[in-house]
């Protein structure tokens, strides 16, 4: 069955196609044809959308979903001018390896249909809140029910248990945690920070992911400046990100690589941190991407739109760039040539906006602009 999907404000591709009616035909869970309406194919069904606009299907590549509590207390305190650190994540740790499997299922099928429901079609999901081999498997056995973008992280920070014998715990993790994981991972990810591993635990511990067929990605320079981005780089890491400090030696290593500079802005609003300056990522034309850093911590939201309203508020991302970044660049920090974007061959995952430009992501942050979610070509929200 093929559907012609027709009357669009607007049609966001993410490829070079502009077009005065768009029009695109979906069949079998994919994009059959793009185009003029005049031109389109015969179709067995046919959606009209009301002159509103088509967007790619938000690729949201960094998030921390299995989890038990939450961090307000915590997020309470900031506001009255305690600084963030790595150190609460030990707290999260104690509350998911008391919970239950169903219970860190139910949260997080919570928090993936709440990312849907705004736009997410797309999601990864880390573990790093078991830091135990039982507990990081189960992590990721769970993640593994809602996504095929599964990320070990292991290497969040050093759980309390170790924390007079950091070595140790690098070895844990490199060794039996990395043996037990590995079956229900696709990814492995270092926090490399201040406060959590440094460059020399993280490439050894990226290089014993990627010695057992883990693809490399990477937290770095979050809370100060560092060679977070450099190491990354390195080890031909898909994607660093955080990077809220990054210098100019920085920037040449990953215009000179495939890495993916990918930006958090929810981790400083929900921190009260500066934030970085994204123009000269582009600038040197680097991919860039935006993702939400779902945590109990340091950004607690799945809001793509959000993402968006901050990046060109506060990171000086145009709209356009935004929305590239959150779809297509988010695609690009996972690695994927089938989401993000939409021609021919692409997966059918978009999102109708009930308005008549992309542009009001950011001109109308807060305002609930996603009127239909579809994935696979099957409306979901």
């Amino acid at each position: 069955m093929s559907t012609l999907f027709s009357n669009i404000a607007s049609l966001v591709t993410n490829t070079d196609g502009e077009f005065a009616q768009p029009a695109f035909v979906v069949e079998a869970g994919k994009i059959a044809w793009v185009g003029e309406l005049d031109s389109a194919p015969a179709a067995d069904s046919r959606v009209d959308l009301e002159h509103k606009t088509v967007i790619p299907g938000f690729v949201d590549s960094h998030n921390h979903l299995i989890f038990a509590g939450d961090r307000a207390a915590e997020f309470s305190a900031r506001t009255q001018g305690q600084p963030y650190s790595a150190g609460g994540i030990n707290y999260t740790v104690e509350q998911t390896r008391s919970a239950s499997n169903e219970e860190l299922r139910h949260n997080a099928a919570a928090l993936v249909t709440e990312g849907l429901t705004s736009g997410t079609t797309t999601v990864e999901i880390k573990s790093g809140y078991g830091l135990s081999v039982a507990d990081e498997v189960r992590s990721l056995q769970i993640a593994r029910e809602f996504t095929e973008e599964t990320t070990f992280l292991g290497a969040h920070v050093v759980p309390a248990e170790y924390k007079n014998a950091p070595e140790d715990y690098v070895a844990m993790v490199c060794g039996p945690m990395l043996d037990a994981v590995a079956p229900h991972s696709k990814w492995i990810d270092v926090f490399c920070d201040r406060g959590a591993f440094s460059p020399d635990q993280t490439r050894q511990i990226l290089k014993a992911g990627i010695a057992k067929g883990l693809l490399p990605r990477l937290h770095a320079n979050q809370l100060e400046p560092g060679e977070g981005i450099k190491v990354g780089v390195e080890l031909g890491a898909a994607s660093v990100d955080h990077i809220s400090h990054f210098e100019d030696s920085d920037i040449a290593a990953l215009a000179k690589s495939n890495t993916v500079a990918t930006f958090l802005p929810g981790a400083e609003f929900s921190t009260r941190s500066k934030y970085p300056d994204a123009r000269p990522m582009f600038e040197a034309g680097i991919n860039v991407a935006i993702a939400s850093d779902c945590n109990p911590g340091s950004s607690f939201t799945t809001n793509m739109p959000l993402m968006i309203a901050l990046a060109v508020r506060e990171m000086f991302f145009t709209p356009e760039q935004a929305l590239w970044s959150a779809t297509k660049g988010g695609a690009l920090a996972l690695c994927r040539t089938d989401v993000g974007y939409l021609a021919i061959g692409a997966r059918a995952d978009f999102s109708i906006l009930s308005s008549n430009s992309y542009l009001h992501l950011a001109y109308r942050p807060g305002v609930n602009l996603i009127e239909q979610v579809w994935r696979n070509g099957n409306q979901v929200s």
